[in-house]
């Protein structure tokens, strides 16, 4: 694949991780890696657990020129010093957050498998919709989302689109000339090292 035709990759932390550990393998990701987005991806609602993470993922993000935003926490943005929010409930936050945050900051979206939350999101003035989860998972309720979204998100709307969710190699090949943006997070962060997985999961696109 050319290179000016690549996707993108968005990466996703783990939703739990060891603050003495996690930023040196994020580290390692990012020197071997073109990252354009870092996504905190916490589980935790406990302020000073997110506050602590944040700060040090966005230095080894910031040090690397990596935009990084956290997902759904939107007053934690400028607090932070980070670039954006990542909405996981689709387009319902996006007008505040846009409001809240001005015009240069990140504002996207993850809208499941449906199209319409997808457009709604784009409406709201996402800077990018995600759709997921793109591969087989036992996980929620099953639902995939199917090529013919993507392909027709790419032929009509031009609000960027991330593909995400149980990826393989396989799926790389297949989405990546219909997708801007993968999302790569526990297909590298549930493997003993991050960088040979993110290596070979990426492979397909050259």
């Amino acid at each position: 694949m050319a290179a000016e035709d690549r996707p993108q990759i968005t990466l996703i932390t783990p939703p739990t991780f060891d603050l003495d550990v996690f930023p040196d393998r994020l580290a390692a990701v990012l020197d071997l890696v073109d990252i354009a987005c870092l996504r905190i991806s916490l589980a935790t609602k406990i302020e000073d657990d997110l506050m602590r993470g944040a700060d040090a993922l966005r230095e080894v993000a910031h040090a690397r020129d990596v935009a990084i935003v956290i997902e759904n926490h939107l007053l934690l943005v400028e607090r932070l010093g980070l670039d954006g929010v990542h909405f996981s409930d689709g387009a319902r936050n996006l007008r505040k957050a846009r409001k809240d945050l001005g015009a240069d900051a990140i504002v996207g979206a993850f809208c499941g498998v449906t199209r319409h939350e997808g457009i709604s999101a784009a409406e709201a003035g996402a800077d990018y919709v995600a759709f997921g989860p793109i591969g087989v998972t036992p996980l929620g309720a099953g639902a995939q989302v199917e090529f013919e979204l993507f392909e027709w998100w790419s032929e009509m709307i031009e609000v960027p689109v991330i593909a995400e969710g149980s990826l393989t190699s396989q799926l790389i090949e297949t989405y990546g000339p219909v997708t801007d943006f993968f999302g790569i997070g526990t297909e590298i962060w549930a493997a003993e090292n991050a960088c040979d997985a993110i290596k070979a999961l990426l492979a397909p696109l050259g």
